[in-house]
């Protein structure tokens, strides 16, 4: 009834346990799978949720969304700003999508206030789309680059600050 061939061996029977271990290749194949997705390199956007207040300035060649609190600069490659976020410094990204609150400059490729939006401050875009119902106090000012003019900016003030201080 028990013999050493059926304990050692995975297949119901001695001669077809080597077929079966071709099966089981597959078997390392979901591993494989799994592989491929990390090399994309297009993971999920960073959340920071609703409850977070964050106290500096965030940089990400990634995607990132807002629900909760930040008072600081903002740098990303999309940038979702939620209904319940509030933003206290500028914002850079290729595309911006204002549902909450921002409180300092924005500038972006792509900057899209919806219905929901509370914006404070200076927009400076390559194309903008504002939705009825957004409340906007600034100016909005339209470049080619945005994101050029705010790279060669922003160094040249915290330098200053540096050897002010």
């Amino acid at each position: 009834m028990f013999s050493k061939s059926r304990i050692n061996e995975p297949g119901p029977k001695a001669g077809e346990s080597e077929k079966p271990k071709a099966p089981e290749a597959p078997v390392t194949k979901p591993a494989m799978d799994y592989t491929p997705t990390a090399p994309k390199g297009k993971a999920g956007p960073s959340v920071l949720s609703a409850d977070l207040t964050v106290v500096g300035n965030l940089k990400t060649s990634g995607d990132i969304q807002i629900e909760g609190t930040v008072e600081g600069d903002i740098r990303a490659h999309l940038l979702t700003v939620g209904e319940s976020a509030t933003i206290r410094g500028e914002i850079v990204a290729d595309d911006i999508v204002v549902n909450g609150r921002v409180i300092g400059r924005v500038r972006g490729l792509k900057v899209r206030l919806t219905s929901s939006a509370r914006v404070e401050g200076d927009i400076i875009h390559k194309t903008i789309a504002i939705e009825s119902g957004a409340h906007f106090e600034g100016s909005v000012q339209r470049q080619e680059d945005p994101l050029a003019s705010s790279r060669g900016a922003l160094p040249p003030p915290s330098a200053s600050n540096a050897e002010g201080v």
